[in-house]
């Protein structure tokens, strides 16, 4: 089995900026010649979340309504009590959408639906730098 890491960096603008990486991953797993398998999608940070959703202005609108219903920016956080960067909220968002997905390819084209795209999920309260590690695997 082949192992290959690629890194995409992806500069943010804002909280609940939902930035469409299907085409980076897409790309990575082409080039790197590896014909069946699977790639982990993974971002570094405690605020940011990888996810798959039909990328369109109607989610891209509702996903970070759900997301506040589930956890409000006007609640109190122990997290903000500690630092004091009130983005106790973003922390409790990322975690409940997760860092990582795994995606299966096949003959080298990545196993997703008709509407379905790789995205990474803002939630810091602040412009961030996002390094993604994509971890290629397969034969």
């Amino acid at each position: 089995m082949t192992v290959i890491n690629k890194n995409i960096q992806i500069t943010s603008k804002r909280e609940n900026d939902i930035i469409d990486i299907t085409e980076q991953t897409s790309k990575a797993v082409q080039e790197s010649k590896i014909e069946n398998g699977i790639v982990t999608v993974f971002v570094t940070g405690s605020t940011a979340a990888i996810t798959t959703i039909e990328y369109e202005p109607g989610l891209q609108e509702d996903f970070p309504k759900m997301l506040s219903r589930i956890a409000p920016k006007d609640i109190k956080y122990a997290h903000d009590n500690t630092w004091h960067d009130g983005n106790g909220h973003s922390h409790v968002r990322a975690s409940l959408i997760g860092p990582s997905l795994i995606i299966p390819f096949i003959e080298g084209h990545l196993t997703l639906g008709t509407w379905q795209q790789i995205v990474l999920l803002e939630m810091d309260a602040r412009p961030r730098e996002r390094k993604i590690i994509l971890q290629i695997m397969g034969e």
